[in-house]
């Protein structure tokens, strides 16, 4: 098994990173990708990602068989709403397992949702999505769109063996899609993709 390095190693904060000048764009503009409000927000920053970000997705997409399509849930990620999901994720680990120390919660909690610090998706750099038929309904890729560790004993990780022959043919194509167009997987979820030219 490939080792899987969690967001919250340091030799990931070690990165430098440099803003890179370019634009978030709303993935809405014109008629490329479908896209799914669950994770709106109130300033719609949601639909908001890198233009090199989504000209990959539109890559990504046109990859796909005939029939499939990328479904588009969640881009740019305020500072502040990152800051609660990992704070809220946290909370959720540290009543479940009170004789964990805070390092151990800190690490176990990247598994789902980066530190704020270094999180991709308040650069606008990383994307949630999945896949969907022609009519815009989701595909079975194993668990629901953003299924925790625990909730889904571990069949978010991208490389699951607890996931049905259909689901993990599914991952594959979605998987090789986007990595041709030039994304980068986050294993702990087979959701998220994210932008290597944006965190380098």
């Amino acid at each position: 098994m490939t080792e899987i390095v969690l967001m919250s190693d340091p030799k990931i904060a070690a990165i430098p990173v440099a803003e890179c000048g370019e634009r978030l764009v709303d993935v809405r503009r014109g008629d490329s990708l479908l896209v799914d409000t669950r994770k709106q927000d109130p300033a719609d920053a949601f639909a908001y990602l890198r233009e090199g970000v989504l000209g990959r997705l539109v890559k990504a997409q046109a990859m796909l068989p005939q029939g499939l399509q990328l479904l588009f849930v969640e881009g740019y990620r305020p500072p502040s709403l990152q800051r609660e999901y990992f704070k809220e994720y946290a909370d959720h680990l540290r009543a479940a397992h009170l004789d964990w120390s805070a390092e151990q919660i800190h690490s176990a909690a990247s598994r789902y949702v980066s530190p704020p610090d270094i999180a991709p998706h308040s650069a606008g750099a990383a994307v949630d999505l999945t896949l969907a038929d022609a009519d815009g309904h989701e595909l079975d890729l194993g668990t629901r769109m953003n299924a925790d560790p625990e909730e889904s004993e571990g069949a978010c990780y991208t490389h699951a063996a607890n996931i049905s022959e259909q689901a993990r043919a599914n991952r594959k194509l979605l998987c090789t899609a986007l990595t041709a167009a030039g994304l980068v997987n986050y294993p702990t979820e087979w959701c998220s993709q994210s932008s290597s030219c944006v965190q380098e």
